[in-house]
């Protein structure tokens, strides 16, 4: 029996050492070059995300698309980032993160110079099917590489400002199309967007796999390695010698916002992996709570972002430009409310944000229907005031989730999140369209909107659970 057990023993102590020694590196111009490296990749997904809203128009004109047809296309490439964040998951945890990571971009890159040449609506759904896997696929696995690669003190303002790439993404994006569409046409979007698969080979060689994971599936020798070459690069980067490794990961500093002592974890808690393994012991609450989260933020983000030009142009009759301008406005505003996230979440902690931030999405939101939503100026800034709260919130969920599960299926609970946020993507534009459909006026779309962020913001103030500056280790046992 004691021989059957040594090497869950011998994983055990390999898992902390790595532990240990990753809290002990200071942030430094290694951390940052990753950091940087995977953003661009994550930008570019983001970018690619957005690009079918702009080239709609041209579009429905060049292969004469009814309505059904032009929604088809518009939420095929939703449907397959479902399926590619699910499928993801599994894959980084059983391959790694590194190969899944240069994985997608390389076929985001090949799908984008397809869809450039694409011919009409059917081959061009199935390649918005292919990228979208793609980039479901990349975004939460991005999440967790960069969070297994971060120690616990500031994890969350390093994590989210990495994380700021993707709301950037979106709003470069939506600039740039604004110009190149009309100038151009929206082929030269597509053919721009697949200059950056050539990263999928840059990210292969140039970025080590996460130690984490490595020690996690019992190969020893390579992650002793990885973990020695990324010393070596952070002291090279900082000019100074390393400080001795602790024999186990340091416990939450008392300071922590919430921070408390963990249970240890249950036998079926340490052999749980997969699905299953998401609804066993503590992790049941914890899937639970993300996904109400993930759903509840995504649902609103979109809800609104989805319908506000079309707001703008059939309820106060502002032309296409107008209306392009207003909507932009609030997704600068989401912009900044990633920032004002990246730069407290640490200080106030992952519970309070949330609880603070879905809040301030709801009163916003029901102040606005209780105006009744009477003028353009009056929605632009109040839903740009609700932006930077649910966006500052959304952005935080990319850092919450990885620190909720181990690292054996820590992937997996991403993808897991990310398939939520795209129900939230789906649905959120569908059910507000009905409401608006249905002839109760703009106040009853606001109040559907404001009670999904009550709904969100309740459930983190109650059943979240606090992880800030805690070794992702201690968190998740």
């Amino acid at each position: 029996m004691s021989l059957a057990a040594s090497p869950d023993r011998e994983t055990g102590a390999a898992r902390a050492a790595i532990a240990a020694r990753f809290e002990r590196l200071p942030l430094s111009r290694w951390h940052v070059t990753v950091r940087v490296l995977i953003g661009v990749v994550t930008f570019f997904e983001a970018f690619d995300q957005l690009l079918i809203a702009y080239a709609m128009p041209e579009l429905r004109q060049e292969w004469g698309l009814s309505t059904a047809s032009s929604a088809l296309v518009l939420t095929i490439g939703s449907i397959g980032m479902l399926i590619g964040a699910l499928f993801s998951g599994r894959m980084a945890d059983r391959i790694g993160r590194v190969k899944v990571i240069a994985l997608c971009i390389g076929v985001s890159g090949v799908a984008s110079l397809a869809l450039a040449a694409g011919t009409g609506p059917t081959p061009f759904m199935l390649l918005r099917f292919v990228q979208g896997l793609a980039i479901g696929g990349e975004v939460p696995v991005a999440a967790t590489f960069i969070s297994e690669i971060t120690r616990s003190l500031g994890r969350g303002r390093f994590v989210l400002l990495y994380e700021l790439v993707f709301p950037a993404g979106l709003t470069i994006g939506a600039l740039c199309a604004a110009w190149i569409v009309p100038a151009l046409g929206w082929r030269w979007m597509y053919a721009l967007a697949a200059l950056p698969g050539l990263l999928a080979v840059l990210v292969q060689r140039k970025v080590p796999e996460s130690p984490r994971w490595l020690a996690d599936r019992g190969r020893m020798r390579e992650a002793e390695a990885t973990m020695a070459l990324i010393e070596a690069k952070v002291e090279a980067a900082t000019g100074k010698p390393l400080p001795d490794a602790p024999p186990d990961a340091p416990a939450a500093p008392a300071s922590s916002p919430g921070a408390r002592t963990v249970a240890p974890a249950t036998a079926a808690e340490r052999a749980a992996t997969g699905i299953r393994g998401l609804f066993t012991g503590r992790y049941r609450r914890r899937t639970l709570v993300l996904g109400a989260l993930w759903f509840t933020g995504y649902f609103v983000n979109y809800g609104i972002s989805s319908w506000l030009p079309t707001i703008y142009g059939s309820r106060f009759h502002l032309g296409l430009a107008d209306a392009l301008l207003y909507s932009t406005v609030t997704s600068v505003a989401g912009l900044l409310g990633c920032l004002v996230a990246a730069l407290t979440v640490d200080r106030v902690g992952r519970r309070r944000l949330f609880a603070l931030f879905l809040g301030g999405t709801a009163a916003t939101l029901l102040v606005l229907a209780a105006l009744g939503a009477r003028t353009p100026v009056q929605v632009l800034v109040w839903t740009s005031l609700a932006a930077v709260c649910f966006f500052g919130s959304n952005i935080c969920l990319y850092l919450y989730t990885p620190e909720l599960y181990p690292t054996r299926m820590r992937a997996l609970g991403c993808s897991v999140g990310g398939a939520l946020n795209r129900v939230g993507v789906i649905l959120g534009p569908l059910i507000v369209g009905a409401v608006y459909a249905g002839g109760t006026g703009l106040s009853a779309v606001f109040v559907t909107l404001g009670a999904v962020a009550l709904a969100g913001a309740l459930t983190a103030a109650f059943f979240a659970e606090e992880t800030t500056d805690r070794p992702l280790e201690e968190v998740s046992p």
